[in-house]
């Protein structure tokens, strides 16, 4: 059995809180989570609640009590964030403060594990970025995050058991395809399938940093258990990736022939050419290393598109 048997996850539905329900369930723990929608997440007591209703947030804390909480509940998409940014600012900061302020007002005094994001740090001057880069965020989303620390950093100052991560992008099967993998994955299953004739892609030349979902949420747990409280720490692989290569790897998995045309609306106005992390800090609080290989992660991806397409 393990030392923390509660765990409580906000935003259970999306595509990392599903595979970190699955993982802690794996692990002995008893698995509640929230979403905005009405939704069954496999072996867990997932409860319809928006982060933004503070009464039903603080009646779910009260009455779950749980030892660790994982706050991952956000409108995730940088590029829809342009267009919404009112919504993906309340969501991540009145919903924060919501989830915090439902923890003293029950008493309770979980760790709690907020996802923040690789975004806060915009264009860094030099790579590989480490925490202490300096913050440039450049969308909605990015300044949401932001302001989200900050609120992590206050609690924090009144006793509350918060860790950031910061975390790189990750990827893996299920993840929606506005995505870049899943959309070239779900693409050369078009083409396979004759639904289409060639893979439309945006910035081929960029590197990027790239992780496992399954690698990260073994990571979120690492983190609950072992990092400091009021610490920030980055979750990435360390590597960056070239994504015009990756996409070779992508389609030598097929034994179709792939056309690949640049379409203008998927090239953003400002792509920064090298990002990564470094994660020794957090390697060096938790061991934790990333364990598969990014051309696994391809793969799987490609086959669950095929089932899909």
């Amino acid at each position: 059995m393990h030392f923390l048997m509660k765990a409580f996850i906000t935003g259970i539905n999306g595509f990392v809180g599903r595979y970190l329900a699955k993982y802690l369930l794996e692990k002995g723990f008893e698995v509640t989570g929230i979403d905005r929608n009405s939704v069954e997440v496999k072996g867990c007591d997932v409860e319809e609640c928006d982060i933004l209703d503070k009464e039903k947030v603080e009646l779910l804390i009260e009455k779950i009590k749980p030892d660790v909480i994982f706050h991952l509940a956000a409108l995730s998409s940088v590029k829809q964030s342009f267009s919404n940014p009112e919504d993906t600012k309340k969501v991540s900061i009145e919903g924060t403060k919501n989830l915090f302020d439902a923890v003293i007002e029950a008493n309770i005094n979980p760790v709690i594990l907020v996802i923040s994001s690789l975004q806060v740090y915009g264009a860094p001057d030099k790579v590989p970025i480490t925490e202490d880069s300096e913050l440039r965020p450049a969308s909605p989303y990015a300044e949401a995050k932001v302001e989200q620390e900050k609120l992590c950093k206050e609690y924090f100052k009144k006793g509350l058991k918060i860790i950031i991560t910061r975390s790189f992008n990750h990827t893996g099967p299920e993840q929606s395809e506005e995505f870049v993998w899943p959309s070239f994955a779900k693409q050369i299953a078009e083409i396979e399938t004759g639904k289409r004739k060639e893979i439309k892609v945006g910035n081929l030349s960029v590197k990027r940093d790239f992780s496992d979902v399954r690698d990260i949420v073994r990571a979120y747990l690492l983190a609950v258990e072992k990092c400091e409280p009021g610490e920030t720490y980055n979750i990435c692989s360390g590597k960056a990736y070239n994504i015009g290569e990756m996409l070779d790897i992508l389609k030598s998995y097929s034994t179709t022939d792939i056309q690949v045309i640049v379409e203008p609306s998927r090239l953003r106005k400002i792509d920064v050419p090298l990002l990564y992390g470094n994660n020794s800090k957090f390697f060096k609080a938790t061991g934790w290393k990333p364990e598969i290989p990014f051309e696994q992660t391809l793969k799987d991806i490609l086959e669950y598109w095929r089932k899909r397409v």
